[in-house]
C-alpha cells in the first residue's frame, strides 16, 4: 500500500491511538472516526472489512449521511436519521471498548459535512479514497442509472445535462438526490480536502487510493486499522462490494421493484404467492438472483474518446492534487501520456 496522507499543513495537535468514549452533553457516545468517500471507490467493501474487526463498531446502516446538510430529509428517505439523538442512536449497540465509525460516502462532496463532524468530534479520524477521475465518473454514472437517479444512457449526454440540472430541469422523478447528477462536482479533489484541513489536524486524515486498494486490500485495510489504532494483525478477508455493472433495463428493473415491495394488484398478487412459499430471507435472495441474472449485466467497454477527452479535461485537477499529496498520481493514473 503507498497511499498517502495530507501533508500540506502543521499538526496543531498531537494525537495518539484513538481512545473510544467521547460523548456529548447529553452522555451518548459519538463516532471515532469516519469513512467519508468517494462513492465508487472502494467506500462500501473497506466498511464491510472494518466493520468485521472485533475492536470496531459501524452501524447496519452504512451511509446515514446525517452530516451533509445538502441532502434532503423527506418522507420517502425516513429510514436516515433526522436529529442528533436518532443518529447516535445507530451506535448504542456498540461495546464500551470499541472504536465507533461511519461510512457516508457524500461528506467529501458535501461543503458542509467537514464543518459539521468537527463540530461534534473533533478529535475524529477521516478516512477518503480518491479515484482517477475519467473511470470513476463513468461509474459513477453507470451507478446512478442502476439506482434509478439517472435516465441518461450515454455519460457523453448526462455530463453535457448539468447546466441544465443545476437549475432543476431534466432531473429524474426518482432521483432522491439531485446533487448526484453534478458529475463534475464530484472531481475537486483538492477543494474537497482542503475543506477538512481547515478543521481537523494534518495526522486526523489518510488519503487513499482506488488503484492501491484494488491491488492490495489486505495491505491498504491494515493499514486503515493501524491508522485507527486497533489490531492490525487480525485476520482480514477481502470483499468485493458494489461492483459496477450495466443496468439493461430501468422498466424491468422498476417491475421487479414492484413486485419486490407487493404495488398494485399485479405486484401484490405475485408477492403474496411467493411469500406462501419462500421465507422473507428466501425471498430476498430470489429476488435478488432474479435481478442479477436479468436486469443487471457486466459493465461495458468505456468509450475511449470520451475518457481521453476527460483526461484533458481533469489533467489540471490531477496535477494540484499530485502536488498537494506529494504523490505523483499523474504518472499512476496516466496522465503524462495523453495524446
Amino acid at each position: 500500500m503507498t497511499g498517502s496522507t495530507d501533508t500540506t499543513r502543521e499538526p496543531e495537535s498531537a494525537l495518539g491511538a484513538s481512545v473510544p468514549g467521547a460523548r456529548t452533553d447529553v452522555g451518548a457516545r459519538v463516532p471515532d472516526f469516519f469513512v467519508v468517500g468517494h462513492p465508487k471507490c472502494g467506500t462500501t467493501a473497506l466498511y464491510e472489512m472494518l466493520k468485521a474487526h472485533p475492536q470496531i463498531f459501524m452501524p447496519e446502516l452504512k451511509e446515514p449521511v446525517f452530516f451533509a446538510e445538502e441532502l434532503p430529509r423527506v418522507a420517502h428517505r425516513a429510514w436516515l436519521p433526522a436529529s442528533l439523538e436518532e443518529y447516535l442512536s445507530l451506535f448504542a449497540d456498540a461495546g464500551p471498548d470499541q472504536l465507533l465509525g461511519e461510512a457516508s460516502a457524500t461528506y467529501l462532496w458535501s461543503p458542509s459535512a467537514a464543518r459539521r463532524i468537527a463540530a461534534l468530534q473533533p478529535q475524529a479520524r477521516l478516512i477518503a479514497i480518491l479515484r482517477e477521475p475519467a473511470s470513476f465518473l463513468r461509474s459513477l454514472h453507470l451507478q446512478n442509472l442502476q439506482s434509478h437517479y439517472e435516465t441518461e444512457p450515454d455519460l457523453r449526454e448526462a455530463l453535457a445535462a448539468e447546466p441544465d440540472r443545476r437549475e432543476g430541469r431534466r432531473v429524474p422523478s426518482r432521483c432522491l438526490r439531485p446533487q448526484a447528477l453534478l458529475y463534475s462536482e464530484y472531481v475537486r479533489f483538492v477543494e474537497q480536502l482542503r475543506r477538512y484541513r481547515e478543521v481537523f489536524a494534518r495526522e486526523q486524515m489518510l488519503v487513499l487510493f482506488y488503484d492501491d486498494f484494488r491491488a492490495d486490500n489486505e495491505a491498504t485495510v491494515r493499514r486503515v486499522l493501524g491508522f485507527l489504532g486497533v489490531d492490525a494483525d487480525v485476520a482480514v478477508n477481502p470483499v468485493e462490494a458494489n461492483p459496477t455493472v450495466r443496468l439493461r433495463s430501468q422498466r424491468l428493473d422498476e417491475l421487479m421493484h414492484t413486485v419486490s415491495v407487493g404495488r398494485g394488484g399485479f405486484g401484490g398478487g405475485v408477492k403474496l404467492a411467493v411469500k406462501a412459499l419462500a421465507p422473507r430471507r428466501v425471498r430476498r435472495g430470489m429476488l435478488g438472483l432474479a435481478r442479477r441474472r436479468l436486469v443487471l449485466s457486466p459493465a461495458p467497454a468505456p468509450d475511449e474518446k470520451l475518457m481521453l477527452e476527460l483526461r484533458r479535461r481533469y489533467r489540471p485537477e490531477v496535477v494540484a492534487l499530485s502536488e498537494y499529496l506529494g504523490r505523483d498520481l499523474v504518472s499512476l493514473w496516466g496522465y503524462d501520456r495523453l495524446d
